[in-house]
């Protein structure tokens, strides 16, 4: 007996026909199946995403590094204050040669490291013009002078002429209008005499002045030392109008030199001289030179409110290795301690924890 529930077997020649579902229960089915797809599918990629999320959290994000503490010795040493500054080097003494006449160069006698000594030749500016100035006014002072020979010839006459109506007027020969005529005609002889003196002179100054200014196109230095710059070339016109060109700089020794450095205002306290000071230059890397305080100038300089005050480091140059211009990063020793405990700088250094800096006591100090 087959039960309700269970379809009979299939007899021989009969075949299966597959169950069709209406076409709306199937267009029903395939919509709640996209429906669930999307609704799985979007859960499945915010879980994604809140997965990526938290593990970059947890891999990347604030983490407290680990305290990591420094160790050193207290130890036994010395102790020493500097004040660091920068400084230019320079000649202890230098002249600037300038010319006191203008006019075209000629020729120049020294050039750059000539070593010259006091009196030499190191340019001549062209002579022609002055020496045409100069036989100008020698020709005006003869001039001169033969004006004053000519006036000296007239009042000797006009002597003789007041000599001789003076004498006649008793006899009343002559009247005393032609005695007065005479005198005066003798004093203006007279003052014409003095013109002429006066302008003899001023022909000999004009000469002199010539002269001079004639030596002046040699121009010679001043002292013994070494050019160190020179500012003109050969057919270069100089003109000394409204100031002294200056055409060459000549250092006396550069065996002596200084450091110019400024000291800020709140260390120029330590500045005292005779102080010892160390300073290096580019130059020679990794090597220090020794030098003296030897001035510490009163004279204030003040750039965007920062006063500094002029401190001079003197130095030996015995090998000429010092050159002037070089930058000198200088370190001056203002206090020294020896034979004391030791700890590092920064082992020093406190910071209060977060919230306390402002806190007070109740005496209103921190």
């Amino acid at each position: 007996m087959v039960s309700s529930t269970e379809r009979p077997p299939l007899q021989a020649g009969e075949r299966c026909i597959p169950y069709r579902l209406p076409d709306r229960i199937q267009r029903a089915l395939k919509v709640l199946s996209t429906q669930y797809m999307r609704r799985i599918g979007l859960i499945i990629g915010i879980a994604a995403i809140g997965i990526a999320i938290g593990g970059y959290v947890f891999f990347n994000g604030e983490r407290k590094p680990p305290i990591r503490y420094r160790t050193a010795v207290v130890e036994r040493g010395q102790l020493v204050s500097v004040v660091s500054a920068t400084g230019t080097i320079n000649p202890v003494v230098s002249v600037q040669v300038g010319t006191q006449v203008s006019g075209m160069i000629k020729s120049l006698h020294a050039d750059f490291n000539s070593r010259v000594k006091a009196g030499d030749t190191v340019a001549i500016i062209d002579p022609e013009p002055f020496k045409a100035r100069r036989e100008q006014a020698a020709s005006n002072l003869e001039m001169a002078r033969s004006n004053v020979a000519r006036s000296k010839a007239d009042l000797a006459q006009r002597k003789r002429e007041l000599d001789r109506v003076q004498s006649l007027l008793p006899q009343q020969f002559v009247s005393q209008n032609d005695v007065d005529v005479a005198l005066t005609n003798f004093q203006s002889a007279e003052a014409q005499l003095r013109v002429a003196e006066a302008q003899v002179k001023q022909a000999e100054a004009a000469l002199n002045a010539a002269e001079l200014e004639l030596k002046y196109t040699v121009i010679r230095s001043p002292v013994d030392g070494i050019v160190v710059a020179r500012n003109v070339e050969v057919g270069q016109t100089v003109a000394a109008s409204f100031s002294t060109p200056n055409l060459f700089l000549i250092a006396l020794d550069l065996t002596k030199m200084q450091v110019d450095t400024n000291v800020s205002e709140s260390d120029i306290g330590g500045m005292v001289e005779g102080r010892d000071a160390v300073f290096t230059v580019d130059a020679y890397p990794g090597e220090s030179f020794a030098g003296v305080i030897r001035q510490v100038r009163l004279a204030p300089m003040s750039v965007q409110n920062v006063v500094t005050y002029n401190v001079v480091v003197g130095v030996e140059n015995p090998d000429l290795r010092l050159k002037p211009g070089m930058t000198a990063n200088v370190s001056i020793v203002v206090a020294q301690r020896d034979d004391v405990l030791k700890v590092p700088n920064a082992a020093l250094r406190f910071m209060p924890p977060k919230g306390e800096e402002n806190r007070q006591g109740g005496d209103g100090q921190a």
